[in-house]
């Protein structure tokens, strides 16, 4: 089964420049069978599908995923069972280790996207990694390829992902739909919801990955200039972090009724 396992929609995503809709029809078109809809903190891009496509798609499986905003380990994809609806979930800014707590409490799985790749977006690049590499034992998987990434940091992924003995994971980071589709993982069987994902994963069943590099993104077209939008981005989530602190906590308490 031929899946795309890191995309955002229109929907979901303030970046995203596809409708769900369409993003399904181009990987068909690609001939892959499934996606992983992993919108920065939020479900809004899932909820269309679910709310207006579900009903009237039988041959694509489309999974609920969400990437979230760590305050201090940048991107973590994160997979939840079907019938597990966290609040805090889109409460982005929480430690990476309290995530990976509530993650795993409720029988769910997480891996840093683009672990390899730019200060401050991921995980290698901040100070949590850098005080305890060893927070990667408390990960299911690792995005060991990312179209939107440099060969470089996909084969530093790669090497983390052996050293941690971690499943990978392939996805195209698609903000743009000349993106879509770039890069797949293969699952040996065929998964037709979140629950299932989460068990192959947890049993460390085998993961084939690959695709191609893009070359349109914003890193690209910036050049130098593109550590500026990095470290604004990073202002930018300090500040949303802070703004969502009592919503975040209204989360937690619900976790513990």
């Amino acid at each position: 089964m031929k899946l795309d396992m890191h995309c955002h929609t229109k929907e979901g995503s303030l970046d995203g420049k596809i409708p769900i809709s369409e993003y399904i029809q181009i990987l068909k078109s690609k001939g892959f069978q499934g996606m992983l809809v992993t919108d920065h903190d939020s479900y809004n891009g899932f909820r269309e599908y679910r709310d207006h496509l579900k009903n009237e798609l039988k041959d694509f499986v489309v999974l609920k995923g969400i990437e979230y905003d760590t305050i201090d380990a940048g991107h973590i994809l994160v997979i939840l069972p079907e019938n597990v609806k966290l609040l805090l979930m889109e409460c982005r800014g929480l430690p990476v280790r309290v995530l990976q707590d509530v993650v795993h409490r409720h029988g769910g799985i997480l891996g840093p996207a683009h672990p390899c790749g730019e200060r401050h977006l991921s995980i290698t690049r901040t100070r949590a990694y850098k005080r305890n590499p060893d927070i990667m034992k408390h990960f299911d998987f690792i995005e060991a390829f990312n179209s939107c990434e440099s060969r470089e940091s996909n084969m530093e992924a790669r090497q983390l992902a052996f050293r941690y003995n971690l499943p990978m994971f392939g996805g195209s980071d698609s903000h743009h739909p000349d993106c879509v589709g770039t890069a797949y993982t293969e699952l040996k069987d065929e998964v037709t919801s979140e629950s299932e994902l989460v068990h192959y994963i947890k049993e460390k069943r085998e993961t084939n990955f690959g695709g191609e590099y893009y070359e349109g993104t914003v890193k690209g077209k910036l050049g130098i200039f593109n550590h500026v939008l990095v470290e604004s981005f990073w202002v930018y989530n300090r500040f949303a972090s802070m703004y969502r602190h009592h919503k975040r906590k209204f989360a937690l308490s619900l976790l513990n009724q």
